[in-house]
């Protein structure tokens, strides 16, 4: 009896280790006490009082889709969908080629960030350059695009590219640090070189999760490349931002369900060739 209960007693923990925990937690929490102010929390009772402006935008917000209204059909009709949806094909696009350009430089640097693949005389470098380039926020990069070449879509391309490049080849390096180390030794015993180890060790174990990365970082780029339109980077961020600019908030609310139908669209279908690939 006491050799069943000791068998299934719960692994007891170091003192270090559960000390470690307690300043881990306990630093959480007094960083979240700290921010309190600075973060402005206690503006939460705020959205109570301003209550009435969030139902008058609410009101215009909604009114192409309210049936109560007089007009109801005819306001819904006579939006500007094709526009709408013309400049949110934009987005998908732009989202696309940033995403395709990404995955073809975080494959390289990805590796080369690997320590069990790459030297840390190289590995430390590139790692470095990763942090630096996803530090700068898309909009920065968007705008020193803009500057070198001008207002469109390709400025928003290559801000999602130098972006979700780091971000890409930073998961993919991680991924290639936790493969299985028997299929690379099994093919450097051939008498492959390095290429070829990758080729058949590395990246037939890799592949499934690096396209998981892909697909959830262009979801990722179709809404990020909305939030750069608002600069002048291409799609239908410049209608949006026209839009509330002008307080026209009934087309506002279009160009939204056009935003959300679209991105849910690209959820499901990457959700569904993920499904099938891991």
């Amino acid at each position: 009896m006491t050799q069943e209960t000791t068998a299934l007693s719960p692994p007891t923990r170091s003192l270090s280790a559960r000390g470690f925990d307690v300043l881990i937690w306990g630093g959480l929490a007094v960083l979240l006490i700290v921010s309190f102010g600075p973060a402005e929390i206690n503006k939460f009772p705020d959205l109570l009082s301003g209550s009435g402006n969030m139902q008058s935008f609410a009101k215009e917000f909604f009114a192409p889709f309210n049936p109560m209204r007089a007009d109801f059909p005819e306001a819904l009709l006579t939006a500007k969908w094709p526009l709408y949806i013309a400049k949110m094909w934009e987005t998908i696009q732009m989202a696309l080629w940033g995403t395709f350009l990404a995955i073809v430089v975080a494959v390289p640097l990805g590796l080369l960030g690997a320590r069990n693949i790459t030297p840390v005389w190289i590995q430390q470098p590139v790692r470095r350059v990763l942090d630096l380039v996803r530090s700068i926020p898309d909009l920065v990069l968007a705008v020193i695009f803009i500057t070198a070449v001008g207002l469109g879509p390709f400025a928003g391309v290559m801000a999602m590219m130098f972006n979700t490049g780091g971000v890409l080849a930073k998961l993919f390096a991680e991924a290639v640090e936790s493969i299985d180390k028997g299929p690379v030794e099994g093919v450097r015993a051939t008498g492959a070189v390095k290429l070829q180890e990758i080729a058949w060790g590395v990246l037939p174990q890799v592949a499934p999760l690096w396209t998981g990365y892909a697909l959830y970082r262009f979801e990722s780029n179709s809404r990020a490349a909305t939030v750069l339109g608002l600069i002048g980077a291409g799609g239908i961020g410049q209608v949006l931002i026209d839009s509330t600019n002008s307080f026209a908030y009934d087309q506002t609310g279009c160009i939204v369900l056009v935003i959300v139908v679209a991105v849910s669209g690209i959820d499901l279908l990457s959700q569904a060739i993920r499904t099938r690939l891991l």
